[in-house]
């Protein structure tokens, strides 16, 4: 998908793997690392950060678009394969494994934080991970027919992060912890129905909707942008595919713990409650106790302070064994047969969970 529209100027970036356009008073940004399918990585980030910085605090910047380039993604997620080579032994010192995910969520904040400046995030194709770290914090979230959204981290011995904590406690009943725990995708208007979008476009409109949107003229013209928005949104009454299962989730992922959840799905015995077991028993024991944790803290802290936490927590996975096992499984190998240490989620200690939740001195991430 194109960022372009009629009257759009280039803008000078630090990184080919970032796109930039000025149109009118409106600024977009786009992904541009379509054969990665527009995985994050530490280059993009710090290309974008003051980009976006700049935009904040430019009284002729009435509001910022971000597209990802091609028709498959929007961001599929980090470059976690670079992150784990970093992490585990690089020519670095696990410098960029450190500084990934600082800078990223330093960017996520700056991204949530422009009061004066309208966000708008078109999520046309693959959101997952990264792609929702820059997608949530916008005012205005577009799916498409072509999103798939998912926060596949426990399947990779990581977590939701990117502001996770922060938003995933946010939505319905005890959806947010059903989406972190299991990974389930949603896909098209499913993602308005779960309150992650704002909006529905089908994907052959979104350049026009860009191009409505370049006719704001005025910084903090929420009402102007909120109207085109609407104008365009497609967002239907049909219920959701999840909607039978609303309830359920409700019940169960509201338990205190992941094996009372576990518990709760296998009391229910329907077929989609054992399935959610089964997708349980897949994920990394202590990425699903971590993630618990996580958002039963989340749900009652403020976002700068969710950040910290989560920084907190990369640490812990990158000084423990499982994210770089469940990269090589499902990344890098690709056998899909992670072996996960350790291997159950009866031998996951409180000591191991609360290790990765220490603060790190002088080394955290203050925001």
């Amino acid at each position: 998908m194109s960022s372009s529209t009629a009257a759009a100027t280039s803008l000078p970036v630090a990184s080919d793997l970032i796109g930039a356009t000025a149109s009118g008073a409106m600024r977009v940004v786009t992904l541009n690392r379509p054969k990665a399918l527009n995985a994050l990585n530490l280059e993009m980030v710090r290309a974008m950060t003051p980009l976006v910085k700049g935009w904040a605090a430019d009284d002729a910047v009435a509001l910022i678009v971000m597209t990802g380039e091609g028709s498959k993604a929007f961001c599929a997620g980090g470059d976690v394969v670079a992150v784990v080579k970093s992490g585990r032994g690089g020519d670095d010192g696990g410098a960029m494994a450190r500084d990934f995910f600082r800078e990223e969520y330093i960017l996520d904040h700056i991204l949530a934080t422009m009061e004066e400046t309208p966000y708008v995030a078109i999520m046309d194709g693959i959101t997952m991970g990264g792609g929702v770290g820059l997608s949530d914090p916008a005012d205005y979230r577009v799916a498409t027919e072509k999103t798939l959204f998912a926060m596949p981290e426990t399947g990779i011995g990581l977590f939701p992060d990117v502001g996770g904590s922060f938003f995933l406690p946010k939505l319905p009943g005890s959806f947010g912890m059903y989406l972190a725990l299991t990974g389930a995708r949603l896909k098209g208007e499913d993602v308005v129905k779960a309150g992650v979008a704002t909006h529905y476009v089908p994907s052959e409109n979104v350049d026009e909707l860009i191009a409505a949107l370049a006719t704001v003229d005025k910084k903090n013209d929420y009402t102007a942008v909120a109207a085109i928005m609407d104008k365009f949104d497609s967002s239907t009454d049909a219920p959701a595919s999840f909607a039978e299962h609303v309830a359920v989730i409700d019940k169960c992922f509201s338990q205190d713990s992941v094996p009372a959840i576990i518990a709760a799905l296998e009391a229910e015995g329907t077929e989609w409650a054992t399935k959610q077991v089964a997708t349980l028993g897949r994920m990394s024991p202590t990425s699903l106790a971590i993630t618990h944790k996580q958002l039963t803290l989340g749900a009652t802290m403020p976002l700068k302070e969710c950040f910290t936490m989560e920084y907190r927590i990369t640490q812990g996975c990158l000084r423990a064994d499982d994210f770089y096992e469940g990269i090589r499984a499902v990344l890098i190998d690709k056998d899909q047969n992670p072996q996960w240490s350790p291997a159950t989620l009866a031998d996951v200690t409180d000591a191991i969970v609360d290790d990765h939740f220490k603060s790190l001195g002088d080394q955290d991430l203050i925001l």
